[in-house]
């Protein structure tokens, strides 16, 4: 097979770990990276060029995707960029932190024929995919309901992350978007939302602006709901989904991490993670003295855990995959094409506008006006 170049953008925690698990794959290879800060480490380590700009990255005729793991709000000029050059391109979720951007990524790199695939990671768990498996296969009948939690306590930082900014980041609702999007995916887009919170514990020098609490509701067609809770200010930290059907129920236990399967006749057990030793190691994380790892945030010298580096080279193995020309599942069509991840956000905008407004609100709200704005522009 022909070897594939890559083009890294955003060397962090997460772009370095993506980028040293492409760098280890058959016929991948890093030639270029861009990030402001901290790139000469990371250049040597992967033996690999350092471009000054993202779009002269972008621009190189020895790439042919580009992996996107700037903080969030950085993400739309690099994935436009891509696209404009006619560049393959992986970005880490959220995607963008505002519909409107999302669709004008989704529909510039569909113009340009090239993959957008979204970095909504949790699709890669074994215990995800298990799941998906027994739903698909009728085990618990037709989901009703699903409920979610993700959240913890977080104290005092003596430097503050960029993701503890609304602005950079989009608070906990849109930088832990993996539990909304699961819960689409299994239950199709959402049609009216409402959520209330605040930042209730978190306020001063040493912390962020993001709301700390976060109680949501979806409606679904056909009489299906969802309640999600995202936030720092839970000293009893839960992380976990339910998923509620006519004829049985599962849980994807993220915290103690093992997948149950309850039915009226019998319960099975199965792992969230590849074996049971990244079970293991996921709930000694979670475990721990010094972290809540339903918020916890990897730094960019820290190596990532066993289980996380696990499904992170599952995922470029996959992305790999595609560029390759392997063919894509019908399934995974919504991942690779940003239409999945652009749904996140519509509802993601649409909650956000509920709780400016104090009322439920109807995603359509959000699918118009950026209908209206599209009209606007062509005019």
């Amino acid at each position: 097979m022909n070897q594939i170049k890559y083009g890294i953008v955003g060397t962090g925690y997460f772009g370095a770990g993506l980028a040293r698990e492409l760098n280890k794959l058959e016929n991948a290879r890093i030639v270029a990276i861009y990030d402001p800060n901290n790139v000469e480490e990371i250049a040597k380590e992967l033996k690999c060029d350092i471009e000054e700009e993202v779009e002269s990255l972008c621009q190189r005729q020895d790439i042919d995707a580009i992996i996107v793991a700037s903080p969030n709000c950085y993400h739309k000029k690099p994935v436009l960029l891509s696209a404009k050059h006619h560049k393959h391109v992986f970005c880490e979720k959220p995607i963008a932190l505002s519909y409107s951007d999302c669709d004008e990524m989704v529909e510039m790199t569909k113009q340009n024929e090239v993959i957008f695939m979204a970095g909504h990671v949790m699709n890669f768990m074994n215990g995800v995919r298990t799941v998906k498996k027994l739903i698909n296969q009728g085990e618990i009948g037709d989901i009703l309901f699903c409920h979610a939690e993700r959240n913890g306590w977080e104290e005092s930082q003596s430097q503050i992350s960029w993701k503890k900014k609304k602005a950079l980041s989009g608070g906990h609702l849109y930088h832990h978007i993996h539990e909304l999007d699961f819960v689409q995916f299994l239950m199709g887009p959402a049609t009216r939302v409402c959520m209330t919170g605040g930042n209730v514990a978190h306020q001063g020098e040493q912390f962020g602006d993001e709301d700390d609490m976060l109680f949501i509701t979806l409606e679904f067609g056909g009489d299906r709901f969802a309640t999600l809770q995202y936030g720092s200010a839970f000293r009893w930290g839960d992380h976990f989904v339910k998923i509620q059907g006519t004829k049985g129920a599962i849980l994807i236990d993220l915290q103690d991490v093992k997948v149950i399967l309850k039915t009226p006749n019998n319960e099975q057990q199965f792992l969230l993670h590849e074996s049971q030793e990244e079970d293991e190691d996921r709930t000694r994380i979670y475990k721990g003295i010094e972290t809540d790892g339903a918020i916890a945030y990897g730094k960019p010298n820290q190596t990532p855990p066993m289980w996380l580096h696990s499904i992170m080279e599952k995922e470029m193995k996959y992305f790999h995959s595609i560029m390759q020309g392997t063919g894509i599942e019908e399934e995974f069509i919504p991942l690779l094409d940003g239409t999945a991840a652009r749904a996140s956000i519509a509802t993601a905008d649409a909650l956000t506008l509920s709780m400016e407004k104090d009322r439920k609100v109807s995603v359509e709200e959000i699918l118009t006006k950026e209908v209206l704005a599209n009209d606007l522009r062509q005019n």
